[in-house]
């Protein structure tokens, strides 16, 4: 964490949320159309096995229409820089953030042991390769 900013710390708004709530190290205005990283002055560091998956905040979504342009964004436990928020205003106008905003939320998962094999076939199941509106709706 840098310096200072202690008031960032990632928290809970209620004790049976699943996400911490990361915040805007900066003041800053987020332009239209683009995409900007904005800091937070948190570093974490996770153990082996596990992530930490970075989401949009769903009432920035619903009210400012703003998104995170890569969500949801993955730390790996070897990652030791500080956490930045990929945030992207579609518009109609620039919107401002005020140091310590709620931009992001943050969810720590447990990662499973995986070991992937290449096969020559696939099991058959009902669905198949069906995807991209393969269930009917266009």
């Amino acid at each position: 964490m840098f310096d200072g900013c202690d008031d960032l710390l990632p928290a809970k708004a209620h004790h049976d949320d699943a996400a911490y709530d990361l915040r805007s190290r900066v003041d800053m205005v987020l332009p239209v159309g683009n995409s900007t990283l904005v800091p937070t002055g948190i570093f974490l560091e996770l153990p082996y096995g596990f992530e930490a998956q970075i989401r949009p905040r769903s009432g920035l979504a619903l009210k400012h229409n703003l998104m995170l342009t890569n969500s949801p964004g993955t730390i790996d436990a070897g990652y030791r820089g500080e956490i930045g928020i990929i945030m992207f205003n579609p518009g109609p106008e620039a919107f401002p953030i005020k140091r310590g905003d709620r931009i992001a939320q943050m969810v720590i998962s447990r990662l499973p042991e995986v070991t992937l094999q290449p096969v020559a076939a696939l099991s058959a199941t009902e669905r198949g390769a069906g995807g991209f509106g393969s269930t009917g709706k266009k």
